[in-house]
């Protein structure tokens, strides 16, 4: 009863992740809401990964990127189905380092996948 009254000792880590899991969140569903809304929008976005030669097409992978940037990042930032959120997250990673970052090698410093 007294540990419960004077807070857990794990009280500081619980909340740092959670401060990380909602600016995470936030900051990839933003990144979405771009695709969709700002800049270039979805028709940009798409031209952007034509010229990577992305199959079928740009605009097929501009809408699941968009979509998947926004459904994950919200998904995280409200601390629902994070398992999923997570996956998402990963497959956009995985898939930006493949087809944007390969060709600079390991080193971040060469543009590269690290």
């Amino acid at each position: 009863f007294a540990q419960t009254m004077a807070g857990d000792s794990n009280d500081g880590f619980n909340y740092a992740v959670l401060f990380l899991r909602v600016i995470v969140g936030i900051t990839f569903a933003a990144h979405g809401y771009f695709k969709f809304f700002k800049g270039g929008k979805i028709a940009g976005t798409a031209r952007w990964f034509d010229s990577m030669g992305m199959k079928p097409n740009g605009t097929v992978h501009a809408y699941l990127a968009a979509s998947t940037e926004i459904g994950s990042g919200v998904l995280m930032a409200l601390g629902l189905l994070t398992p999923l959120a997570g996956a998402g997250f990963v497959g956009l990673m995985v898939v930006a380092a493949w087809t944007v970052n390969k060709s600079g090698g390991f080193f971040t410093m060469n543009h590269g996948w690290e």
